[in-house]
């Protein structure tokens, strides 16, 4: 018996280059990046013509080896005298390193690809001359990383943004992150629990996540004087806006795309996808990934951990912004639907985008600039 079509767990309902659902979602995102610096259709095309479909190491070569070329071809300006050219080029580098981590299994190649992306984009944000401020937050015994990035305007409003279940902060940058700096706001970007690689400190996706955002909204205060702060959650990060919105007073404004309230819902229905079907290896590559980044062994174990977990959405007075592509599956759209239904908050918007937006896949992954415009909008309406 197949999941009811209205509790689905998809992020995509159209294709746009490979059959393979999580490769082609990866791919629609290494594609929306190219407006903020990241590839151009020409490169990502030509990548994925290398790439042999729902073969996870083909795609890693591929990413690879054209991040490379880019390497190369930034130190090239570099000698030159070109610098602005060299952090053009590098950005595109760290964007190829950033993707081909995806599908890797854990081990050291998985933690060398991502150290090498971590290093291009220090050093592109130091070429681009974006003035990156690398900071890190204690927490639990480790140590939240991430970038501020000042605003030119004092009195401008800075935005946290916090990514999901498979980013790092660096490509939050290339998502939402250079739009807001480019706009004039001052702009956060950070890893929670389970996110990036902070999983390797023993820190992994935690319930009660006001706790570690707390940390880091101590940090954005005392270091970098912050004063107006809205945050902006994506995919999982859903869960980490509305928990936020119900316990962090210091944050003025809060955008979930989607908001994800019950995660313990979204668990279950990949649970029972999962028992009604193969794994495909890039699947199956990637959930072990995010098993790690939760700190389980299995999705038994993490639905154990999550259960009976839900945000009360009667705490949340402060001004939210629900944000909802249709390519959402049901259990996306019923939640955020739902949520935005039931907060108090008499500021609060929800934004539907459908096909003709070209933002309507998950997290407007298709179109990032939509959710952009919507968010500064809407934040200059409430603020």
């Amino acid at each position: 018996m197949k999941m009811n079509k209205d509790y689905s767990t998809q992020r995509l309902s159209q294709r746009y280059r490979f059959a393979d659902p999580n490769m082609d979602l990866f791919f629609l995102g290494a594609l929306g990046w190219g407006s903020a610096g990241g590839l151009s259709a020409g490169e990502a095309y030509y990548i994925a013509s290398q790439v042999i479909d729902g073969d996870a190491d083909s795609w890693t070569s591929a990413f690879e080896r054209q991040g490379e070329v880019l390497r190369e071809q930034a130190d090239g300006w570099l000698k030159r005298g070109h610098t602005r050219a060299a952090g053009e080029s590098r950005l595109k580098a760290f964007a190829c390193y950033r993707s081909a981590w995806q599908f890797v299994v854990l081990g050291e190649r998985f933690k060398g690809l991502f150290h090498t992306s971590q290093q291009l984009f220090d050093q592109a944000m130091a070429e681009l001359g974006y003035g990156a401020i690398r900071f890190s937050v204690p927490y639990g015994g480790g140590e939240l990383p991430g970038h501020y990035y000042p605003s030119d305007n004092p009195a401008a409003p800075t935005i946290l943004v916090i990514g999901g279940a498979d980013t790092c902060h660096e490509d939050r940058f290339l998502s939402q992150g250079r739009y807001y700096i480019d706009r004039g706001y001052a702009v956060a970007l950070v890893d929670l629990p389970g996110q990036g690689i902070v999983q390797e400190q023993g820190l992994h996706w935690e319930v009660e996540v006001e706790k570690p955002i707390a940390a880091v909204v101590d940090v954005l205060i005392a270091r970098f004087g912050v004063g107006r702060l809205a945050l902006l959650g994506m995919s999982l990060g859903g869960y980490f806006a509305c928990r936020a919105a119900a316990y962090e007073p210091r944050l003025v404004a809060v955008i979930a795309t989607p908001a994800l309230p019950c995660p313990e819902e979204l668990f279950a229905g990949v649970a029972k996808q999962l028992e009604e079907g193969e794994i495909s290896e890039v699947a199956g590559r990637n959930h072990q990934v995010l098993m790690w980044k939760a700190g389980v062994t299995d999705l038994a174990e993490l639905r154990q951990r999550w259960a009976g977990v839900a945000v009360d959405p009667g705490r949340v007075q402060v001004p939210f912004l629900s944000v909802l592509g249709m390519q959402e599956g049901g259990i996306w759209k019923k939640q955020t639907e739902e949520w935005h239904a039931a907060i108090p908050s008499v500021k609060k918007r929800l934004v539907k985008l459908d096909a003709e937006t070209g933002a309507d896949a998950h997290c407007q992954g298709s179109n990032p600039l939509r959710l952009v415009q919507e968010v500064d909008g809407w934040l200059k309406e409430v603020l």
